[in-house]
């Protein structure tokens, strides 16, 4: 990883912070904190540690405020339910003020803001001047400090901003909030359940396949239909409330940098965790579209999983960016600033507790969306893997006691410093904490010899506000955004200087603030339209259209724009508006697609969501009448649109032989998500009559899967010589029972398993698992869960599996009407309910045939010792896993 990072940004030389031997010494000896030793980061830059325990405990995210302190939203009450720590907080989990009142590098005070019952492992702090935003499902809470005295008393004021957000405890769940370019809040909610959310302008509804939830989500007040994981902006008084994108699993946190792009990552089921350029509108498709069925359902059998999971070849979701296998993605911050030298500026970070490291991505333009080249940039797993020829088991096991950095969030200081908040644990996932002192540490990054100044904010006068304005904290500029535009059109003159500052950053922010200023100032961001940038000319455009400022003025003359990039952006801003007023531009931008660039073809579909079939018709009697003569790029466009009154039309390109065989085959994808009787019976005549085994063969795997969803209605197996799945006997998993199961301490008791044993004990677990390309997916993906948790945790999953089941693959039993039993996992809600059940087979149950339904909590999966493994093949299992 390192030397494919030097090579593409030689600017950064990499130090190892000690030889692995050193690092297993020294880890012997942390109790609480990871030594910054253990740590790898470039040599330019120095870490040190500057907050711990007891200071604060448990971090779940953090923010900077005005005078460089670093607010902690706890976590120490999490789970408790299910949680094997020791410490509580009896009162309520706590928001806590952390200080270094004497500038030595170290914090030393605590202050408890904040302490209450109805607080419970909050997941989001914002500090915006003296206003605390706090996301505490079912709330985004908002507290003003009156008399700033950092405590919140009788005094302070307190409103609840949103509420209606599912998941209370449950870190799939709402979090926290960052001021953009543009004044407004961006925050995002997990798909821990759904959201009823009512605002001044939309009323919010959110459905999601996750939990086991039957009830399908309804569309917004805005028309649309929002499922799973959600992004949204609004603005600081609970107005403007938009979806910005959607159908995410767990996006624990979003940037957004002064351009006004939105950044974010998510977590996973199997390995496929993913950093994201958020295109505004987004669906990255983890569920179905209306949130009944997970993307198992639907996986083609060409697919991958990170296809899959994200359903990249399905119309209708965004390209998914950096999908780099096993993770639970946490705190994500874009550096702005200069003070760690200029060849950061412009670095997206990504916090990474699976992996204990810290990614960084440098995101460069790339057509219409960006390209996300990752490299390590913090971390203590940052040179190897734990099992090899340099470690004994002995060895590698207490280094992982002992390394248990898991970076939760990281935030930009008012001195340009990096803060990185570890929540230390043992293992990541399982929805619990592990270590029973429910410690944390604040590790800062900063220049290796080089003292930097924190910088004294004062945001009562113009100049303090221009200072504090171009602060590389993110929310500490968005308190000086407020208060400069108060200040109105007196603040133009300092305010338009910023246009010319050396950092383009600094320059954007300029850009969004001026319209907010008056006339003047909206004359000013209309000359950045013709700026050379296209990047620049993206941020003047939503600076624009931000504050209603000549809208389709605008966007009708940048819809003939030279670069991909900011037609794009034309594209997704014309969404809601009237199909009338916006066709002619529409057409411009249609003509403007390459033919290849899915971040262009899906902003054109944004563009005319809910209008889809009218954007049909007219594109069709102005660029493509006849199917036979359809160009690939018009033919991406119908795809991408694929109306039920487009449907003969594409079954007609499908079943064209003079096509290329891939488009053919592409097509029959876009048959499929028309789920009226229309879609379906073009599916079968395709079948029927089609030449070609590719078209015909995938067609038929179209009728099969969606007769297990919304086309089952129709009847469409006997046509095709099929018949439809049905439940021909009970299915409950039965092993025999084990003599004596196997304790933990018998299988740590092998201190020196043979790795390949253990590859040859795991072909038992191939009726299960998938590790690698091998086995049934039916439980957890063995590979993955090895790399996120440690040897122990992994042992312990082996011998007693239903000690701690995995999120996700909680079972359900159903009993039929004609006194059938099944038990399996739920893939797919609504009618019919499908199950996978043991084998990996899908079983589909007409609702209507369903007498009883319980959740079961145990696991499904064999233990150890019931398929007579023994304790040193189980230690040989885990060694070859965690070596992988």
């Amino acid at each position: 990883m390192k030397t494919r990072f030097l090579q593409k940004y030689p600017f950064f030389k990499y130090a190892s912070a000690a030889a692995s031997a050193f690092v297993v010494a020294s880890l012997a000896n942390a109790q609480d904190s990871v030594p910054v030793e253990a740590f790898d980061l470039p040599e330019d830059l120095e870490v040190t540690l500057w907050a711990s325990s007891p200071l604060f405990y448990n971090p779940t995210n953090i923010d900077v405020d005005a005078k460089g302190r670093i607010w902690v939203a706890e976590g120490v009450n999490y789970r408790k339910f299910r949680n094997k720590t020791s410490r509580t907080h009896p009162l309520g989990d706590r928001i806590v003020i952390l200080e270094d009142t004497d500038g030595d590098g170290e914090a030393d005070d605590s202050t408890v803001f904040w302490q209450d019952s109805s607080l419970a492992a909050p997941l989001g702090i914002a500090v915006i001047d003296n206003r605390v935003l706090i996301s505490q499902p079912p709330h985004l809470i908002a507290i003003t400090d009156v008399n700033r005295n950092d405590r919140f008393d009788d005094d302070d004021k307190k409103e609840i901003l949103l509420t209606g957000f599912e998941g209370f405890d449950h870190d799939h769940s709402l979090h926290s909030v960052t001021v953009g370019p543009n004044g407004q809040y961006y925050f995002n909610t997990g798909n821990a359940g759904n959201a009823d959310v009512e605002s001044p302008d939309l009323h919010l509804f959110t459905g999601s396949s996750y939990l086991n939830r039957t009830d399908r989500a309804k569309p917004s007040s805005d028309g649309h239909q929002y499922v799973g994981g959600v992004a949204m902006r609004m603005n600081p008084d609970g107005t403007g409330l938009a979806v910005i994108g959607h159908n995410f699993r767990n996006s624990y946190e979003q940037t957004v940098t002064s351009f006004g792009d939105v950044f974010n990552n998510d977590n996973d089921d199997p390995p496929a965790a993913r950093t994201t350029w958020l295109m505004e509108y987004g669906n990255l498709g983890f569920s179905s579209f209306d949130g009944l069925r997970s993307w198992r359902t639907e996986r083609r059998p060409d697919q991958s999983t990170a296809e899959a999971e994200w359903r990249q070849g399905d119309p209708g979701t965004i390209p998914a960016g950096d999908v780099y296998g096993g993770g639970a993605p946490t705190g994500i911050t874009y550096y702005e600033g200069d003070a760690l030298g200029e060849e950061y500026r412009g670095m997206l970070l990504s916090c990474e507790p699976t992996r204990n490291v810290v990614f960084g991505y440098k995101p460069q333009p790339m057509k219409a969306g960006f390209a996300l080249d990752r490299f390590d940039f913090f971390g203590s797993n940052t040179t190897g893997k734990f099992y090899g020829a340099d470690f004994s088991q002995t060895q590698a096991r207490n280094k992982e006691a002992r390394f248990q950095f898991r970076p939760a969030d990281i935030a930009v200081g008012t001195d340009g410093s990096l803060y990185v908040a570890d929540w230390f644990d043992t293992r990541v996932g399982g929805h619990g904490a592990y270590d029973e002192k429910g410690v944390g540490s604040i590790y800062r990054i900063a220049p290796k010899g080089k003292k930097l100044k924190t910088p004294k904010i004062d945001y009562s006068t113009t100049r303090g506000l221009l200072e504090a304005f171009q602060n590389p904290s993110h929310n500490v500029r968005g308190a000086a955004f407020y208060g400069l535009k108060e200040k109105g059109a007196s603040a133009i003159s300092g305010v338009s200087k910023l246009l010319s500052h050396e950092n383009n950053y600094i320059q954007a922010r300029a850009v969004f603030l001026l319209p907010h200023l008056g006339a003047k100032g909206v004359a000013l961001v209309e000359e950045r339209l013709k700026h050379s940038d296209p990047q620049m000319r993206i941020a003047a455009f939503r600076a624009l259209r931000s504050t209603g400022s000549n809208f389709m003025a605008h966007a009708t003359a940048l819809a003939k724009d030279p670069s991909s990039a900011v037609r794009r952006e034309v594209a997704v801003a014309l969404r809601d508006v009237p199909f009338g007023e916006m066709k002619e531009t529409l057409l411009d931008l249609v003509d403007g697609y390459d033919g290849s660039d899915r971040w262009y073809l899906e902003a054109i579909g944004t563009s005319v969501a809910l209008d889809e079939a009218k954007a049909y018709a007219y594109l069709k009697s102005k660029r493509g009448k006849n199917p036979a003569d359809w160009s690939k790029s018009f033919a991406d466009i119908v795809w991408r649109l694929h109306p039920e009154s487009a449907v003969d039309d594409m079954k007609a390109y499908a079943m064209d032989t003079s096509k290329d065989m891939d488009s053919r085959v592409n097509m029959l994808t876009a048959i499929a998500y028309v789920q009226s009787e229309k879609g379906a019976r073009a599916m079968v005549d395709i079948v029927k009559n089609a030449e070609g085994a590719e078209v015909t063969t995938r067609a038929r795997w179209f009728i099969e899967n969606r007769d297990k969803s919304y086309w089952r209605s129709f009847n469409l197996m006997a046509e095709i010589g099929g018949q439809s799945a049905t439940l021909v006997d009970s299915i409950v998993p039965t092993f025999p029972k084990a003599k004596k199961e196997l304790t933990l301490e018998e299988v740590q008791s092998y201190t020196d398993p043979d790795i390949s044993r253990g590859k040859r004990a795991l072909s038992q677990c191939y009726m299960c698992h998938v590790f690698g390309k091998e086995g049934i997916d039916f439980g957890p993906d063995l590979s993955a869960f090895a790399k996120g948790n440690p040897a122990e945790t992994v042992i312990q999953a082996i011998i007693d599996p239903s000690a701690d089941i995995s999120h996700g693959f909680e079972g359900v039993e159903v009993k039929t009407t004609d006194n059938k039993t099944i038990q399996g996992f739920v893939i797919s809600e609504g009618n019919p309910l499908i199950l996978r059940v043991f084998g990996g087979a899908d079983i589909v149950i007409d609702q209507d045939k369903i007498a009883s339904r319980k959740d079961l909590h145990y696991s499904f999966m064999p233990s150890a010792a019931s398929l007579d493994i023994s304790p040193e093949h189980v230690a040989a299992m885990v060694a070859y896993l965690k070596s992988q």
